[in-house]
């Protein structure tokens, strides 16, 4: 699942971030409207954790420019306000979910987990290619019957090859959908994470690499 952060308060959006990567998640960070309006229509999130009281672009305003242009992601807004009419009135413009501060970090990471079990058009769960079966929703990965334990980033690297069927995924969109926007584009971390995946899946080597365009599986 990925999720985009949008908080003015560095500190909050930091501590936001590292909790939800603890979990699993790919997130972004962005500290204003505009820049969280831009985002999200590069990176095309699961779930937006959207704070309302934002300066310059109101959280209304993204809310809002979210649902005209057709977005699927889900909106969890927070806010300072936590009036009846404060929640009503941040439903109405379009969010799904509504969080007053303070709020329970366990509390938001439940919020997020079941908005993006309800973004539409969601993808299988089950995916199966050159004998290895993923379960995406329990977070397992068998080869012929055998039982292969992954790390996130290395589930996360198979998974996209898997839901390519066969075609090339190029170095770049693993780093873009597996990764978040620190990732280093010069870094070698796709790599490393091909030759361990690799060494966990076993002989025959089921990732056919192509060289200065990407990966497939058969």
């Amino acid at each position: 699942m990925r999720v985009l952060v949008v908080e003015d308060d560095e500190v909050l959006a930091e501590l936001l971030a590292e909790g939800l990567r603890e979990q699993g998640l790919v997130v972004d960070v962005t500290r204003d409207g505009a820049a969280a309006i831009e985002r999200a229509a590069q990176i095309d999130p699961d779930v937006v954790v959207l704070d309302r009281d934002l300066p310059l672009v109101h959280g209304d305003d993204v809310c809002r420019a979210l649902v005209r242009s057709g977005s699927p992601a889900r909106v969890l807004m927070l806010t300072a306000a936590g009036s009846v009419d404060s929640r009503v009135e941040g439903l109405t413009l379009g969010a799904d979910d509504y969080l007053p501060k303070p709020f329970a970090f366990t509390e938001l990471v439940a919020r997020v987990t079941a908005l993006g079990r309800r973004t539409p058009g969601r993808l299988p769960t089950i995916l199966t290619r050159a004998g290895i079966t993923m379960d995406v929703g329990r977070h397992e990965v068998r080869r012929g019957g055998r039982f292969v334990q992954l790390t996130r980033k290395e589930f996360g690297v198979l998974e996209e090859l898997l839901r390519a069927e066969g075609e090339l995924v190029s170095a770049e969109r693993l780093l873009d959908r597996v990764w978040d926007e620190h990732a280093d584009p010069f870094t070698t971390a796709v790599r490393t994470t091909l030759k361990t995946l690799r060494q966990k899946l076993g002989d025959p080597d089921p990732i056919i690499t192509v060289i200065g365009r990407g990966y497939r599986l058969p």
